[in-house]
């Protein structure tokens, strides 16, 4: 029995599921009003999850869940801790923003309701995978991440490049998660655990093995293309062709950060090794400096964010592979900074979008006046983008450094790596920074620039997820006791696989420490970047001409690629020559019997067959007459009426050992299967005699002689091993108390295998439909309209006058 636990967290991944069902009804009653009374289901597990604060925050953690497939093993098993609370938090606490944002930015748009449906499932795909602890059930949720992503990237359909962009993050990211099932299962093998919670007793004996390498890079494919890593990274900022809210929520809690919750729960298990330090470390620092990089190119808010997210992803996978217990504590904090900023940053420039008709940043100015709660969010969140202090962000960027400066200023010089990167650190915030203040500055003061739509405060519903985002991000950095108590020591204690005690305090020790002095670098260096900024871009442009060439552009010549193979094998493989499927197919066959049997060595003695009574040797002879008719035959109809001679034979053989329901079974299906080849051969009026030449008749009499030998052969090897009773005696032993039968092959059929017998049945009739429709093709079918055929008197079809 599922206890109280077990349904109330089960529910947590299953209710905005279920929500999903009734969205577009909700919104047909409610019109305005959908946001506000959809937005309950985010808020009611965000609710219901702050109940398990205190026990995580004492170190505790909850398990539930049902058997799933038990003979495997399998559970549908949940498992919160502080790391995937921190997350659950987060997706329904952003969540209940973003459905309050959706209602007033997508108010009056036909497909609103169906918008909704797709955001709740967004919403349950994450909170299952984060709180899943089964490696299948992970699977399963992360797939469904990147179907419902699909639905709501390509959500404006009507747009190619929503189309594409939906179609390319669900290749990249799917093909990431296949890999990741792989890794998986390979881990499963090694460690007989399929619980993520039972992998953590393997800590540090998983690298030890030879297939740890394999292992790694398979879940780190799946990260890295879920995190938009380098050099998988352009599908997240094409994915901006999304509705604003999707952005928001993308890129602030949901599926970007799927990879690093991946990464930082299998850190205990496969981190801490040399593979895994410098393979995040350059790939995280790489995407770090190419997406901060490119954000300065952008003149549209949102690209310019999405490019920002991507450096911001890079930096905590970075973070990770450098693994020590500050740069845990920088990610746990800059995990929380981020989604809480970047969230409110993209409402804001959904909001100004919504206001103005424009999100080019070179057609925006003066907004501030116009729009001041929007640009209270905007300066809280530009805040978090540079890490200024009392922000959460602030901490998250001291920490980093820490990380880095543990001997000090002058124990770089000593260390080149840890030089190196601290360097691409700093570089790549101060480019955020840069960015931030673009955004800020540009739009919301300066001279107000004539815009598509009259510029206005948007309504509560828009920017009120903004701005409690923002205070939230301030409140956690000047509350940093508490942050610790709550946050930093039960998200980064299983990361790191140690009690983990940060010791953060807001005092003016702060400002003594190497790692502010680095800090104060970035914030200079991130001025110098506003201030050359449009001179940045003109330059990175021009490069970009000059050197024409893309990541999306090399995507889409390897999907053209893909598409001419694709054509190619199946103008090989599907040609329309039914002849030569067959001559595949039973070639394919011959082999497949006959191969196993030579080089395995079993071929079996020859059967005496003197032994055998004249009864059975006159159903042989009936077998053999049957064949030679067929074989001499000189129109198609005689040698269809002979084959079923055979049939015929078998039919006796069944009769003879004790299975009279089987004979009659075979008896009924060899005469309708005559009856209606003759039907159909009459119908189709097709050659009366076999019009192949002699050496198509040689090739296809020899494959049918070798197919007919290989399978005597095989049958003879089968009978040299003893009979395995064992199924026979459960049905004999099952049929009646189980099935409620007493004919055990009836039993069989319907019950044991119904299923089978089901998909077997579905066959016979979609191939009856097919064999219809060609007769009435061939027939020329009824018709109706100017060029119809009438009757004549004798029921034969004639033209229609004109």
């Amino acid at each position: 029995m599922l206890s109280d636990l077990d349904i109330s967290i089960c529910l947590i991944a299953i209710a905005p599921f279920i929500a999903a069902i009734f969205a577009p009804v909700v919104q047909r009653f409610c019109a305005g009003m959908t946001g506000w009374v959809l937005s309950v289901v985010p808020l009611s597990i965000f609710v219901f999850l702050t109940s398990f604060i205190p026990e995580i925050a004492g170190g505790g953690f909850v398990y539930a869940g049902f058997d799933w497939v038990a003979s495997y093993g399998l559970r549908f098993s949940f498992f919160i801790d502080g790391l995937s609370l921190t997350f659950g938090l987060l997706i329904s606490g952003i969540g209940t923003f973003i459905v309050l944002y959706s209602g007033a930015y997508l108010e009056g748009h036909h497909h609103q309701g169906r918008f909704f449906a797709f955001i709740l499932m967004f919403m349950g795909s994450m909170l299952g995978l984060v709180f899943a602890d089964n490696m299948i059930t992970l699977f399963a949720f992360w797939e469904l991440t990147s179907i419902t992503s699909f639905l709501l990237i390509g959500f404006d359909n009507v747009r190619e490049a929503s189309r594409r962009a939906a179609i390319q993050a669900l290749v990249i990211t799917g093909g990431g998660g296949l890999a990741m099932l792989a890794g998986l299962i390979m881990l499963q093998q090694l460690s007989g655990q399929w619980n993520i919670s039972g992998l953590f007793q393997y800590a540090g004996v998983i690298a030890e093995q030879e297939l740890y390498l394999p292992i790694l890079l398979l879940i780190l494919a799946g990260a890295f293309t879920k995190s938009a890593q380098f050099p998988f990274h352009f599908w997240l900022p094409n994915a901006m062709e999304a509705p604003t809210p999707v952005s928001a929520f993308l890129h602030s809690a949901t599926m970007v950060k799927a990879g690093v919750y991946l990464l930082a729960r299998f850190n205990p298990i496969l981190g801490g090794t040399v593979e895994w330090g410098v393979i995040l470390s350059i790939f995280g620092g790489v995407t770090l400096l190419w997406g901060a990089t490119m954000a300065l190119k952008q003149t549209d808010l949102k690209q310019m964010l999405a490019q920002t997210t991507v450096a911001s992803l890079g930096l905590l996978v970075m973070l990770l592979g450098i693994g020590n217990e500050a740069a845990i504590i920088a990610v746990v904090l800059y995990l929380v900074a981020h989604a809480c900023y970047k969230g409110a940053m993209f409402m804001v420039a959904g909001s100004v979008d919504h206001a103005t008709g424009t999100r080019e940043i070179t057609a925006l100015g003066g907004l501030g006046r116009i729009m001041p709660f929007t640009l209270a969010a905007a300066i809280i969140g530009v805040a978090g983008m540079a890490g200024a202090p009392l922000t959460v962000a602030f901490f998250a960027k001291e920490e980093m450094y820490a990380a880095l400066l543990h001997d000090g200023l002058s124990g770089l010089l000593a260390q080149p790596q840890d030089l190196l990167a601290i360097a691409v650190i700093l570089v790549g915030n101060a480019l955020m920074m840069g960015v931030g203040l673009a955004i800020l500055i540009k739009v919301f003061f300066g001279t107000l620039k004539p815009t598509p739509v009259q510029p206005h405060e948007g309504s509560l519903s828009l920017w009120a997820g903004a701005l409690v985002l923002g205070v939230l991000a301030v409140f956690t950095g000047v509350a940093i006791g508490w942050t610790e108590q709550y946050l930093i020591t039960p998200v980064a204690s299983p990361i790191h696989n140690l009690l983990v005690n940060g010791q953060l305090y807001l005092d003016l020790t702060l400002f003594t420490k190497p790692q502010f002095y680095v800090s104060v670098l970035t914030w200079v260096l991130g001025v110098v970047v506003f201030w050359q900024i449009d001179e940045i871009r003109t330059r990175l442009r021009a490069f970009s001409r000059v050197l024409n060439w893309s990541f999306d552009a090399l995507f889409d010549w390897l999907m053209f690629g893909l598409v001419r193979l694709s054509d190619a094998l199946t103008r090989f493989w599907h040609h329309g020559r039914l002849e030569l499927y067959l001559l595949v197919v039973f070639v394919g066959f011959a082999a497949a019997v006959i191969i196993p049997l030579v080089w395995e060595n079993a071929l079996p003695p020859m059967p005496e067959l003197t032994a055998l009574p004249f009864y059975e040797w006159s159903i042989l002879l009936i077998a053999a007459i049957g064949l030679v008719a067929v074989l001499i035959a000189r129109t198609r109809l005689v040698a269809i009426v002979s084959l079923g001679i055979q049939g015929f034979a078998v039919a006796l053989i069944f009769l003879l050992f004790g299975a009279p329901d089987l004979s009659f079974t075979q008896f009924m299906v060899e005469t309708l299967s005559v009856i209606i080849l003759a039907l159909v051969m009459t119908r189709l009026h097709l050659d009366q005699r076999d019009s192949r030449i002699f050496q198509d008749v040689f090739r296809d009499g020899g494959l049918a002689v070798i197919c007919g030998v290989g399978v005597t052969v095989l049958m003879l090897a089968v009978l040299q091993n003893p009979l395995d009773m064992r199924l026979s005696d459960l049905f004999a032993a099952t049929s009646v108390p189980l099935a409620h039968g007493h004919n055990i092959v009836n039993v069989i059929l319907v019950d044991y295998r119904g299923l089978d017998t089901l998909g077997e049945i579905s066959v016979v009739m979609t191939a009856g439909i097919a064999i219809l429709a060609l007769i009435r093709i061939r027939g020329g079918g009824p018709q109706t309209g100017a060029g119809a055929k009438k009757p004549d008197s004798r029921g034969n079809r004639t033209e229609k006058a004109a």
